[in-house]
């Protein structure tokens, strides 16, 4: 049973179209991920950012690590096509609260001149729609692929 369960989490096809949108939306989130936990690219880090979202928007902390995990570490699965349905569930998610929790107030449309405090969501629906199309497996080049075929 849990057998069957872990195989279908990991079955896919050996599509290429997966694997091209999952490289894609792991060198866009990844980034997100390093700045969160690393203080990349000009983030704040993990201990930081576990403080912002908790003292600043009120998150408990069990809440406040969990972006940080899909973020960085999912992107990694990602890349590597790791339980990609899993992964692409999380970010799909992610985002969604992302959206509800900060970028709906700031309006539709990105904040590309700086005129305006915070961005919009107009990035978060292309990632939302990528991670679903994703949910339904890793494709082409995916330890998904491999791990499914071993399950057999």
């Amino acid at each position: 049973m849990i057998g069957e369960f872990v195989y279908g989490m990991m079955q896919t096809e050996g599509d290429v179209l997966p694997l091209l949108l999952r490289v894609a939306l792991s060198i866009v989130i990844f980034p997100h991920g390093a700045q969160k936990f690393l203080g990349w690219f000009g983030g704040d880090g993990y201990r930081a950012t576990v403080d912002y979202f908790k003292k600043g928007m009120g998150i408990p902390a069990l809440f406040a690590i969990l972006p940080i995990i899909i973020e960085f570490f999912g992107s990694l699965a990602l890349i590597l096509g790791l339980v990609t349905r899993l992964v692409a569930l999380g970010i799909a998610v992610d985002m969604l609260v992302a959206v509800w929790a900060v970028h709906r107030h700031n309006g539709f449309f990105m904040n590309w001149d700086g005129e305006k405090e915070g961005e919009g969501f107009e990035f978060h629906i292309l990632v939302v729609a990528i991670a679903v199309a994703l949910v339904i497996g890793g494709g082409a080049l995916s330890l998904d692929l491999v791990l499914a075929g071993l399950l057999l």
